[in-house]
This record gives C-alpha cells, sequence and structure tokens, in this order.
C-alpha cells in the first residue's frame, strides 16, 4: 500500500524532470533557433516586398424588375388553359430570374470570349507591373511585345503563343474576379483586383456593359422568334379566342423589343460605380512578416529537439 502511495509523487517528480530537460535542451539550442527566426525573418521581409501591389475596384449593382419576359409570362399562364384546346403550349415562358442568370452568366467562358476577352487579353495574360507615374501597365517583354502587338511567349503545347480564350477565361476568373450576392437585399457586388487600379476600374465598367447588353440581346432575340412563331401559329387558328390570346402575347413581346434599347442598365442599376482605389487592397505585408517569422521560430524549436533526441543512444534515460 505504502509503495502505491509513492507512485503518483513520483510520476509528478518525472515530470518536473522532463519538463526542465526540454527547457535545458532548448536553452542549449537557443543560437540555432535564433538564427532561423532571423533567416526566416529576412525571407519573409524579401517576399513581401517583392511581391506587387494588387487594386481592387468594385461596383454595387441593383437589379431591376423583369420588362416583357414577365407580362408575358403572366398571359401564357392565364392562358394556357385555353390554348392548349388547339394543341400549343405557350406556358413556362419568362419564369426565370433575369438578375441570377446575368449573375451567372458573368462567370461563362461564352460571355468572356464575346465582351471581354479582346479588350483584356494583354493586360490579363501579360502584365508584371504599373506604372504608378504615368498610369499604364507594364508588360513583360518575354511575353508580348509591345511594338509589333504580337504574342511571343514560349508554351507547350495545347497552349498557344496567344492565350486562347479558354485560357484566359480560366485565369480571369480564378485571380481577377469576384462575384457576390447579399441574399437579404438582393444587390450584386462584382469587383476585380488588378495590378494597376485603372484597369481593374475599367474592367468593372466592361462587365457592367457587357452583360446588359447580352441580356438585352437575348431577350430581343428570344422577343423576336417568339414573334414569329406566335404569328405562325394564329394564321393556323380560326378560333376567336385563340386569336385574342394571340394577339396580347404578340403585344408583349413587341414591347420587350421596343422597350430593351430604353436605358443601358437593363439587367442590373448601378448603385456604386467603380472607381480607381488609391489603396492596395493586396499583399498584407506585415501579416507575411509575421506568420513567416513566427514560422521560422517553430522550426527552430522543432529542429533543435529532432536533433537532442534523435542523438540519444537507445536505452538512454
Amino acid at each position: 500500500m505504502e509503495a502505491n502511495a509513492q507512485t503518483p509523487v513520483d510520476q509528478t517528480y518525472d515530470d518536473e524532470i522532463d519538463l526542465r530537460e526540454l527547457f535545458t535542451v532548448l536553452w542549449a539550442g537557443k543560437i540555432q533557433i535564433l538564427v532561423c527566426v532571423l533567416v526566416s525573418a529576412l525571407v519573409s521581409v524579401s517576399v513581401a516586398l517583392y511581391l506587387p501591389n494588387k487594386y481592387t475596384a468594385e461596383a454595387v449593382l441593383a437589379p431591376r424588375s423583369s420588362g416583357g419576359g414577365g407580362g408575358l409570362a403572366q398571359l401564357a399562364s392565364q392562358y394556357s388553359g385555353l390554348a392548349s384546346l388547339a394543341g400549343i403550349n405557350i406556358g413556362g415562358v419568362g419564369d426565370g430570374n433575369p438578375a441570377a442568370v446575368a449573375t451567372e452568366m458573368l462567370k461563362t467562358r461564352e460571355f468572356f470570349s464575346e465582351y471581354l476577352y479582346d479588350s483584356v487579353l494583354v493586360d490579363l495574360m501579360a502584365a508584371q507591373g504599373w506604372n504608378s507615374g504615368a498610369d499604364t501597365v507594364v508588360i513583360d517583354d518575354t511575353l508580348f511585345d509591345v511594338q509589333s502587338q504580337m504574342w511571343i511567349r514560349e508554351v507547350e503545347p495545347p497552349f498557344q503563343v496567344k492565350p486562347s480564350a479558354q485560357e484566359a477565361h480560366e485565369a480571369f476568373v480564378e485571380e481577377f474576379l469576384s462575384v457576390s450576392e447579399d441574399k437579404q437585399t438582393g444587390f450584386v457586388t462584382v469587383a476585380v483586383t488588378h495590378l494597376s487600379p485603372s484597369v481593374a476600374r475599367d474592367w468593372v465598367n466592361l462587365l457592367i456593359k457587357g452583360i446588359n447588353e447580352a441580356v438585352r440581346a437575348r431577350d430581343v432575340r428570344e422577343a423576336e422568334n417568339s414573334i414569329e412563331f406566335l404569328n405562325e401559329q394564329r394564321m393556323k387558328t380560326n378560333l376567336v379566342s385563340l386569336t385574342e390570346v394571340f394577339s396580347e402575347l404578340i403585344e408583349e413581346q413587341t414591347k420587350t423589343v421596343m422597350l430593351a434599347n430604353a436605358s443601358d442598365e437593363y439587367v442590373f442599376q448601378v448603385i456604386e460605380p467603380p472607381v480607381a482605389p488609391e489603396l492596395k487592397s493586396e499583399p498584407s505585408r506585415a501579416l507575411i512578416c509575421v506568420l513567416g517569422t513566427m514560422l521560422g521560430g517553430m522550426l527552430g524549436l522543432v529542429l533543435v529537439l529532432i536533433r537532442q533526441y534523435a542523438s540519444k543512444p537507445e536505452g538512454a534515460a
């Protein structure tokens, strides 16, 4: 019983000895730890100073209420039962949310290829800095020759000397573009990050103009196709009631075509336009230095402990 009573005390004593030994080992290796901290601090500062500034421009957009599509959907629902008697399906027209569709279109390769690719390609794929005095983008001359306006980069297949729309789109979406939606207000924030604050602002403006144009063109195209289809169906029926249905549907689609060009802000209204930011958004140099220095200190501790206990012969206390 007495031996058992002494066991916790002995265990506590051994733990204290081990903790004391640990501090002794660390103190003996303080020079190595300090060297690791200093080296990592120098590396962190160098990396932080090497990374170029990036600037983020953003715009806040408010979705506009749907126009002709909503009215057509209401009429289609009202008359769908009557039209079905003649074997005509007019239901489900314009049921989608135009703003939600437009938000997703901003990220698509098709939209990028048609409305952005030619305008942004050089500043997207060959920029390496920004000349703040001249407010110009510094182009990497190993990728693009500014004088001849030719791409000269060396790449392996399947990539091309001139970046394809697919390659450029992937870089744009992953590294430059950010689109978010406030679920409470429905407002959409479109942000672009670039080495040049002016380029970031201009790209946001291009995105806003392009998405309004893309949705407008799609709605006009669908409305014109619907008018043609409805006119054909109206010619095929002799029912006075259906003739009235077709007339109202055609009228709604005609309104869509007429009003499509009434405003530049067709699907999104700009609440806060983008500006060229004066302050950088990244990198956070202080954070890089702090984290790098801490990592170096932890690495120094681990190296000292590994060297101490790995060099002990087996069975040594």
